[in-house]
């Protein structure tokens, strides 16, 4: 018999259900590390949206304001 047919029958109605924990901040279940995955892709992708403003307003904008001098 294979692992997940043991375990299904094992766990019966809580097969395939996420895993609980006594604290839930805490818990590694099963879709804790895809719901990681997907927060760090978005705050990669804001953090780099966030270089390229910071970039864009010191570059051109700051200058036209005079508030930094480029050479």
């Amino acid at each position: 018999m294979g692992e997940a047919k043991r375990r299904k029958e094992q766990l019966g109605e809580k097969y395939g259900q996420p895993e609980t924990s006594f604290l839930s901040g805490l818990s590694v279940g099963k879709f804790k590390p895809e719901q990681f995955v997907k927060w760090s892709t978005r705050g990669a992708w804001i953090g780099i949206g966030a270089v390229v403003v910071v970039w864009v307003v010191i570059r051109f904008i700051g200058p036209g304001f005079g508030w930094w001098e480029v050479q």
